[in-house]
């Protein structure tokens, strides 16, 4: 390890902090809620890494810190830390358990109180989200941060980093692929990444990034280690093309610094009776050369005597003191430049809840904000962090409505905001100013919230059909009409014309658009004729916008009802080049609004000052220049008066400048229109088919084996709805399947009551073909003289789709396209959606959704159903 083959960052002679994590220790081990044990060999691993770190000449003796067995709250407290305290190089080491939800799109690093609840979207509780760890490390002044996971699943942190903003200055080593868990090893030694890890660091040379984790990925998965299911062993670095990192130096010299250009020497200032010294400004600036200078003035010394020094911050100002007084400065001058720069304590962290249609650009406020000087104190450190998450509108509504007191304290499996919706808030900003209006317009009696809202919007963005250029109105009628008036001109100037609409129960936007359709509709199964799509919804309206290109005969021909900003800044989204489109302006269909909302907690009153006045200076911010300079950047309006573009220089293509007014909703009104879209066709009919075979016993206990999961999407369902389950399994007798629970209307306890008692294992085989035609005739009779929505499940390990295959396959196909029955095939397994797979090709024929163990099943399976039934949930 000689050098980096790229342009690299040497973080030698800067101010570097390595935080080594390592839980050996658990509170709660025993089931049902405990982790899996303790882990006593990640006693050694801390020790022996924190050992070679000190060795290597990057990270000074007093700049590596070792945490064991931390509480959620105290590696927090030790992050900020240590995050405040670097400037050169950052490492952040964790050892111990890790854990995904069911889709594994995030990963959860377990602490000493962590304990697990599972459900349809399991919680984590004393466990850190690397979403959210990534979030404050990215609050550091340091240059380079490198993250070294060494627990199960470490790779499913990849996926998070992917999608990271600042990913640029992070880079990642993950002990093992996505998915994957893996063997602690002999408690009498380190674990068998971190063994490795510390062998190649340990060495007299240059250690770097990106070679290590090469050789750390040819010895792991070309040797005797294998993961938990037998796989191998293969750990991952993951890092932009151009970016490498030195990380360990022993006995090798650090490079010559280059002499500084120009040696300040200012005047000596007396410190004023009315400002502090570190808030002058030519003060701050001059203090900042002379520290730089010191630094390489330390790094030069420390070159001449073979020895690296650690230059911490009292450090830094002692050798300040005696440069500067060899320089000539006197000593008060010297004084009052040291003595304002104290140590910066770790922010307090808000949280922020948001619409999903907004989170990009809230995101990207919040980010602005933390770098602002209104969250920068004058010595230079930041005042509040802020964690930003969205979550579906509805529930986000619906928890703050009626669940509070469960965000605190589940009551039961079904009812776990912390788990559906996200951590409790500080904040809340829905994209309907009416959104606040339906929590407080009828609350839950044992309500522990308070929510303080604006009295008006910050933003607007008007909802618009996004028309592909091609077949767009004239100029003129594009304003001025109602929604479904623009819909029929569209299809009277194209006929193959096609109207798209994102997840009502989803976004604001979205419902505001089903509100605008139902306006005029003689009855709401009418309106939704109108936005009739194969297969589930697009969540968010930017998904729609990114999907559509990837069939350009339906991207010339579809029409997208989206907010207006997104025809600025979602349109960087696909790889492809999509249809030009022309905003239509409906005026009877609002538009969305946001507002910022203060929520309160009943309890809640440790650290309620600091919180009330942190969350109120972002307030100030984001509904002043500062946050409205970002919502204009992405396309937004004033939120008064005309509503004109905030940005008026840099107009989408396709925006009118002035659209004219369009009303604003009310609670009861979204409530309502709500309500009709989970009514539209009346009540579904839904069949289950769950295979019961013997290969099924890997997939059948808790809430994400096969039961778990089918009680789950009862939820989808109402008191209206039919449904039934059939367990599949035998290959004798014509008898493919064996009734469950009737087809018939249920209520939901009974139901689980009855899959609790007869669903089963079975000592027999499956025959996905035979029981997929059964379900399909079966459905094909029941509805074919009205218009209720019908829907077939399939839940499956997929060891038996040998049956579903040549001519048992086309036969299945050919069934689907003529019945038209949508079957959502639910497959347990990785990749059983992947293109050309049986599950996938059924959902494909029938119109329905594909689900693997690659998506969230449990969320996933739950919004199919009920976008079938009536259900509540």
């Amino acid at each position: 390890m000689t050098g980096s083959p790229v342009p690299a960052f040497d973080p030698r002679g800067k101010v570097n902090q390595a935080l080594l994590v390592g839980v050996s220790e658990y509170d709660v081990t025993e089931p049902p809620h405990g982790v899996p044990g303790d882990l006593p060999a990640v006693k050694h691993n801390v020790n022996r890494l924190r050992d070679v770190l000190t060795q290597g000449r990057v990270f000074g003796e007093h700049e590596v810190r070792a945490v064991r067995s931390p509480t959620l709250d105290e590696f927090n407290h030790a992050l900020r830390t240590a995050v405040q305290e670097s400037e050169g190089l950052l490492l952040l080491y964790f050892a111990g358990h890790g854990a995904i939800p069911m889709a594994g799109h995030e990963l959860f690093l377990q602490m000493r109180n962590a304990s697990v609840i599972a459900g349809a979207h399991a919680v984590f509780p004393g466990a850190e989200m690397f979403t959210t760890v990534l979030s404050v490390l990215a609050t550091s002044r340091a240059e380079r941060i490198v993250v070294v996971l060494d627990c199960c699943f470490a790779g499913n942190a990849g996926s998070v980093w992917e999608d990271f903003r600042d990913k640029r200055r992070v880079l990642l080593l993950t002990s093992v692929q996505a998915n994957h868990r893996i063997d602690a090893g002999d408690p009498r030694t380190p674990t068998p990444f971190t063994e490795q890890l510390v062998r190649l660091l340990d060495r007299d040379d240059e250690v770097w990034f990106g070679e290590l984790s090469r050789e750390l990925r040819q010895l792991m998965s070309t040797g005797s280690h294998r993961t938990v299911r037998g796989d191998p062993w293969d750990p991952r670095g993951r890092a932009e093309s151009d970016e490498d990192v030195l990380l360990s130096a022993r006995k090798v010299p650090p490079p010559s610094p280059p002499p500084p250009a120009l040696l300040l020497t200012p005047t000596p200032v007396p410190p004023s009776r009315t400002q502090h010294p570190s808030k002058t400004p030519v003060l701050r600036r001059t203090r900042e050369a002379l520290r730089t200078f010191l630094r390489i003035c330390a790094a030069a010394v420390a070159t001449r005597i073979g020895r690296l020094w650690s230059v911490s911050r009292t450090a830094t100002r002692i050798t300040l003191v005696l440069a500067l007084a060899a320089a000539g400065l006197g000593s008060y001058g010297i004084y009052t430049l040291a003595a304002g720069s104290p140590s910066c304590g770790p922010p307090l962290e808000l949280r922020l809840l948001t619409d999903p249609d907004l989170e990009s650009t809230v995101h990207a406020a919040s980010e602005a904000y933390l770098t602002s000087d209104a969250n920068t104190t004058g010595d230079g450190c930041r005042r509040s962090g802020i964690t930003v998450y969205s979550a579906g509108a509805s529930d986000a509504v619906t928890a703050l409505r009626r669940h509070s007191a469960a965000w605190q304290k589940p009551r039961d499996a079904h009812t776990d905001p912390q788990r559906d919706v996200g951590p409790q808030p500080d904040i809340w900003i829905p994209a309907s100013a009416a959104d606040a209006g339906r929590v407080t317009a009828d609350p839950d009696p044992d309500s522990v919230v308070t929510l303080t809202p604006d009295s008006a919007p910050f933003a607007y963005s008007p909802l618009v059909l996004a028309v592909p250029e091609d077949i767009a109105a004239p100029e003129s009628l594009r304003t001025g009409h109602q929604l479904n008036e623009l819909i029929k001109e569209l299809r009277g100037r194209d006929s193959a014309a096609e109207v798209a609409r994102s997840d009502p129960e989803f976004t604001d936007a979205a419902l505001l658009a089903t509100m605008g359709l139902y306006r005029d509709a003689a009855q709401p199964d009418t309106a939704e004729s109108l936005v009739r799509q194969p297969g589930p919804p697009s969540p968010t309206a930017a998904d729609l916008l990114c999907t559509l290109p990837d069939d350009d005969t339906v991207d010339n021909r579809t029409a997208a009802l989206v907010p207006e900003f997104l025809l600025k800044s979602g349109v960087g989204c696909d790889h492809t080049t999509r249809s030009r489109r022309i905003a239509e302006y409906p005026n009877d269909t609002s538009g969305i609004e946001p507002t910022y909302v203060r929520v309160g907690w009943q309890g809640a009153t440790r650290d309620q000052p600091a919180r009330d006045a942190a969350a109120e200076d972002f307030h100030t911010w984001l509904t002043g220049n500062g946050g409205l300079a970002v919502f204009a950047a992405d396309g937004f309006r004033s939120a008064t008066g005309d509503r004109v573009l905030l940005d008026t220089r840099s107009v989408a293509p396709g925006v009118e400048r002035t659209p004219g007014p369009v009303p604003g909703p009310n609670g009861g009104q979204m409530d309502i229109g709500l309500a009709a879209y989970r009514g539209a066709n009346g009540p579904g009919r839904v069949l289950f088919l769950i295979d019961d075979s013997g290969s099924m016993e890997a997939f059948w206990e808790g809430a994400s084996g096969g039961p778990g999961l089918l009680k789950q999407s009862l939820g989808g369902l109402g008191s209206k709805d039919e449904y039934g389950v059939w367990g599949v399994s035998g290959l004798t007798g014509g008898h493919s399947s064996t009734e469950l629970l009737s087809f018939a209307r249920h209520q939901r306890a009974a139901a689980e009551s009855a899959i609790d008692q007869k669903a089963r294992i079975q000592d027999a085989e499956a025959d996905p073909h035979t029981a997929l035609l059964a379900a399909l005739d079966y459905m094909a009779h029941r509805g074919a003289d009205d218009e209720r929505p019908r829907l077939i499940v399939y839940v499956t390990d997929d060891e038996d789709n040998n049956r579903l295959t040549g001519a048992g396959l086309d036969a299945v196909l050919k069934k689907a396209r003529s019945v038209k029955v949508p079957v959502a095939m639910v497959s347990l397994v990785s990749g059983g959606c992947d293109t050309g797979k049986p599950d996938a090709r059924v959902s494909e024929a029938s119109g329905g959704r594909c689900l693997d163990a690659d998506d969230d099943l449990g969320a996933g399976l739950h919004d199919e159903v009920a976008r079938t039934g009536t259900g509540d949930d």
